[in-house]
């Protein structure tokens, strides 16, 4: 029913209509939320302590001992786990150096972490660009409401004509069929996807730096492996000697021609390389176990390696080239780059706050109080959005971003001399390997030789089991130089490799 009165009087039907509306389709806020920019770590350098170095260093030669290096290689943080891999059977496994790399870069956990984060700064630039893009999106409704007019300021009483005003109005329904937009544009949301756009940069070269780190945790893994296999080998031959050395003193003084304590010398010196034995042994397997930690290999099988350290020296590069491929090829050095331009767009993102912004947004459908009787209905505003005061919310911001952009610069500068200094150490430490091989091999040959002519010189009586025994600790002195130092020389090929960005492509022909 439709009432119409006279200009001074009110018609209830469009009292009922204006409170339907008001109560159904509320108001856009007049007021926009200007956008921010959003900050930068103040370090674009990974946190959390995980690190590969392979150094090496002078060691105080003894007066056997030709060996003046001391090469360890040490692996940190995630890298020191894994994964698990898939069920490699029951038995032995044999290892090759390309199978130990291979599936280190697939389950060694500082890879996963490094993928993990590259992926989720994939989300942040996906994120950041969606604050560029409209957003769009459909809705359909059916309510059915009762309202109270006095909530609506409408108190009851009398309109006129006899016509009283009611408490409240309904039960009434209502529905709508809507399309929806919405966008914001402004100078601080581009920065900000370009910011995480360099972000997003910067974490797969870090993805991709962490393989080359991987390659150099678990080939000077492996090679360290290869050297304690020496070594038990060294050492078993060691014990052999000292055991016939003993026999023979044994028989002499059964004999009677030597006395008891030549005797005696040679079976202390028997057992003490028995126990070298049984340590080298034992420190083999904890090196195999730390292996097949880096790769996700289960620790109950038995490793198979029959690689042995190589002993080719390679020829060295010049060192100005070396550095200059080092600057051009490592991935942590165009990382680093990438992270200071996220901070300088951030600072740019911060500076646009000053800036005004732009927004629109609108609806199209059909309301009405049954899908049979809509009418078509529509909405669009544009607003410009000029910041005047925010409290110095901008100011902040823009003084954290540009210390980030500070702390970055120097970082990534800093960056530079890191490369050029791995690259030239990696060089020397490879350089006095090469030298020192040729001078350990000299030193072994001559060090077996002269325990031959020490037995001989025992067994005509013409020395005392003192010389033999001198000539076997001079002797396992000798085979503990030859082979720590094709480990040196070896770790350093894979150094050199790591320092000029190459570790991964080069590991491959390290037994070649």
């Amino acid at each position: 029913m439709k009432i119409n009165l006279s200009p001074n009087k009110i018609s209830i039907g469009f009292i009922f209509a204006i409170c339907a509306v008001s109560a159904a389709f509320p108001q856009a806020a007049s007021t926009s939320q200007t956008p921010q920019a959003q900050q930068v770590q103040l370090s674009g350098r990974a946190q959390g302590g995980a690190s590969v170095v392979a150094q090496q260093s002078a060691s105080a030669s003894t007066n056997s001992s030709v060996n003046t290096l001391n090469t360890t290689i040490t692996v940190q943080g995630s890298y020191q786990g894994s994964a698990p891999g898939p069920a490699v059977g029951d038995g032995p496994i044999s290892l090759t150096l390309a199978d130990a790399v291979k599936r280190g870069l697939q389950y060694n956990l500082g890879g996963l972490d490094s993928a993990a984060t590259a992926r989720q700064q994939r989300g942040l630039r996906l994120s950041a660009l969606s604050q560029m893009l409209p957003n769009i999106y459909a809705s359909i409704s059916e309510s059915g409401a009762k309202t109270d007019l006095q909530t609506e300021g409408l108190s009851s009483g009398v309109l006129g004509a006899g016509i009283a005003l009611p408490t409240t109005v309904g039960p009434y329904h209502y529905y709508s069929a809507q399309a929806n937009l919405s966008e914001q544009l402004s100078f601080t949301s581009l920065h900000n996807l370009r910011s995480a756009t360099a972000a997003r940069d910067a974490a797969v070269l870090s993805a991709k730096d962490a393989r080359e780190l991987i390659v150099l945790a678990v080939g000077g893994s492996y090679l360290r492996v290869l050297a304690t296999q020496a070594l038990v080998a060294s050492q078993a031959t060691q014990v052999q000697y000292s055991e016939a050395s003993y026999k023979q003193a044994k028989a002499q003084f059964d004999a009677g021609t030597k006395a008891e304590i030549d005797a005696t010398r040679s079976l202390v010196e028997l057992q003490s390389q028995q126990q070298r034995l049984r340590s080298e042994r034992n420190q083999l397997e904890k090196e195999e176990m730390a292996l097949e930690r880096l790769i996700g290999l289960p620790m109950a099988h038995t490793l198979v390696i029959e690689q042995t350290l190589p002993t080719s020296v390679p020829a060295l590069p010049d060192p100005g080239e070396a550095v200059h491929d080092g600057l051009s090829h490592r991935v942590d050095l165009e990382a680093a780059g990438r992270q200071l331009k996220a901070a300088e767009e951030s600072l740019r993102a911060s500076r646009s706050e000053y800036l005004p912004s732009f927004s629109v947004s609108g609806d199209y459908g059909v309301q009405g109080i049954n899908p049979n009787k809509g009418s078509g209905v529509f909405q669009a505003t544009g607003t410009v959005t000029i910041p005047i005061w925010q409290g110095g919310r901008a100011k902040a911001d823009v003084q954290q971003a540009a210390a980030a952009v500070d702390q970055r610069r120097a970082e990534f500068e800093d960056q530079h001399g890191v490369v050029e200094n791995d690259v030239r150490t990696a060089l020397l430490d490879l350089r006095v390997a090469a030298e020192q091989v040729k001078v350990a091999e000299d030193n072994r040959q001559l060090a077996l030789s002269t325990l031959k002519q020490s037995q001989d010189r025992f067994s005509s009586g013409v020395t005392t089991s003192v010389e033999v025994v001198q000539s076997q600790e001079t002797l396992a002195s000798a085979e503990l130089d030859y082979i720590n130092t094709l480990f040196s020389l070896n770790l350093g090929k894979i150094s050199l490799a790591r320092a000029m960005g190459h570790a991964e492509t080069s590991v491959s022909t390290l037994f070649n």
